[in-house]
């Protein structure tokens, strides 16, 4: 049967958003690469964001309130502290808020154990200044709060690319720029506008913020920032960037000092973006058949319609769920006390080198002590037993579905649920609230020798696939 009538994908809510300045002072510590010679920040390349966007029902029955950060993440204590902070500031319970990350790789390493490095006293400020600035946001998104209108649109881009690259002269994998097996990936687009005006843009796209890297020292949210900037320019209105998940996943051209990179791959796929935008259907219509027209051919005539009350009503459905997901931990992994000694004895290693003057073999250890510090920051917090309880969240809003997990999955977590709902838009959020997961990479992964996300993944073999299946689950039960 023909179709007559092609919907707007498109959602129904009260949704407000506004965002702060969360730049970091010049001089703080900023070394979030083994392989830096830095350790201070020099300067500022563009500014970073705290967004907050408070999304509810029409009927008001609860909220949700997601906060994005302009940094890469942040460590167990640390998100802990934040999430207390914040909630205890705004007055939200715990399971209305949801913190997640540009993951840009560029603004600083905010650990408060690294006070005793350079600039690093000045971490533990900058950080308890973060909640008062997300309040100040979130104040000013709920006075913004409107019922609006979120329209969905959906290309692919090629700026970012899969980075599980096989160096077959050396037997191993590197996490690089993979040109055999490249292929444009997913760009989601969401315009929320209201009484015909746009209210923001929302940009959804897999691809690790790390076009900037250890020779880079100046502050910067990467590709995020021309990206909105090119947004912003021909909307004039906020765009939130939201990162999808992309493990296996970075920019082509990325791994550099040059800033211009970052702007380039930035305007890569904001413009990208803006094409999407032009190309949406007018806000509360749909794309419908009205017949033929008799001209020198017979014409079909097709017109963007009025929504009725029926598709009002099926645009503002508006469901969540929280799930909890067990996954087994890697039998693998390092007990506490092994991992603490050997992290010592690199130090006196590395110390030894140096005062010796072998300054390029003591620059490779330092980054192996950066590697080993980095691996017990991971484990500490994890909780005991045999399996790590990961937090995922779910949303139907109107026609599209939207859901959050913690950590960094593979892309797989996303091309697989595309395939499973290809007829609904799916938002995809990832570091919701902490990622103290580490990597999920996909089962084939883990075979990969000397490939760096299994090497640092918490998780066993299979687990990303039962997270897909548990989100999977809980989706399909709202599409039938």
């Amino acid at each position: 049967m023909s179709t007559t009538i092609v919907h707007t994908p498109s959602s129904r809510c009260e949704f407000g958003i506004a965002f702060t300045d969360i730049t970091p002072p010049v001089g703080m510590y900023h070394r979030m690469w083994g392989a830096a010679a830095h350790d201070r920040s020099t300067g500022i390349h563009r500014p970073l964001r705290a967004t907050v966007v408070v999304m509810r029902p029409l009927d008001r029955s609860r909220q949700t309130v997601l906060v994005s950060l302009d940094h890469c993440l942040l460590r167990a204590p640390e998100m802990e502290a934040l999430l207390s902070e914040t909630c205890r500031l705004t007055g939200l319970s715990r399971s209305e808020l949801l913190v997640t990350f540009s993951h840009t790789h560029s603004a600083g390493y905010l650990s408060r154990d690294r006070t005793d490095f350079p600039g690093g006293d000045r971490i533990g400020p900058y950080l308890d200044s973060l909640p008062s600035k997300i309040h100040e946001a979130f104040r000013a998104a709920q006075l913004r709060s409107q019922p609006a209108t979120l329209t969905y649109g959906s290309t692919t881009c090629e700026m970012g690319c899969q980075r599980d690259y096989l160096d077959e002269a050396r037997g191993h994998y590197v996490c690089g720029f993979n040109p055999d097996e490249a292929k444009p990936l997913p760009l989601n687009v969401v315009r929320v506008t209201a009484a015909n005006t746009v209210l923001a843009t929302i940009v959804n796209y897999p691809c690790h913020t790390t076009t900037l890297a250890w020779e880079n020292t100046l502050v910067s949210p990467d590709y995020v920032g021309a990206l909105r900037e090119v947004v912003e320019q021909e909307t004039t209105a906020p765009c939130l960037f939201l990162l999808a998940p992309c493990g296996d996943i970075g920019p082509r051209d990325g791994y550099v000092g040059d800033t211009s990179v970052a702007d380039r791959n930035g305007r890569q796929v904001g413009f990208t973006a803006l094409g999407v935008l032009s190309g949406m259907n007018p806000a509360e219509t749909d794309h419908v058949y009205q017949g033929p027209v008799f001209s020198g051919a017979t014409l079909g005539n097709w017109r963007h319609q009025p929504w009725t009350a029926k598709r009002f009503a099926s645009v503002e459905i508006a469901q969540q769920a929280v799930l909890n997901v067990p996954l087994p931990y890697l039998s693998s992994l390092p007990k506490l006390a092994a991992a603490e000694q050997l992290h010592r004895e690199l130090i006196a290693e590395e110390r030894s080198v140096r005062e010796a003057g072998r300054t390029d073999e003591a620059a490779t250890l330092r980054a192996k002590v950066e590697r080993q510090r980095r691996l017990l920051d991971r484990i500490r917090p994890l909780p005991p037993g045999e399996n790590y309880p990961l937090p995922a969240w779910t949303w139907q809003w109107g026609d599209a579905f939207w859901y959050a997990a913690e950590g960094e999955p593979y892309h797989l977590l996303q091309s697989e649920l595309i395939r499973r709902f290809p007829h609904r838009p799916l938002i995809a959020i990832t570091l919701a609230n902490g990622t103290n997961v580490s990597y999920m990479p996909a089962r084939e992964a883990y075979s990969k020798p000397q490939l760096y996300q299994p090497e640092v993944a918490l998780v066993a073999p299979g687990g990303l696939e039962t997270l897909t299946d548990a989100i999977g689950r809980q989706l399909a039960e709202w599409d039938s």
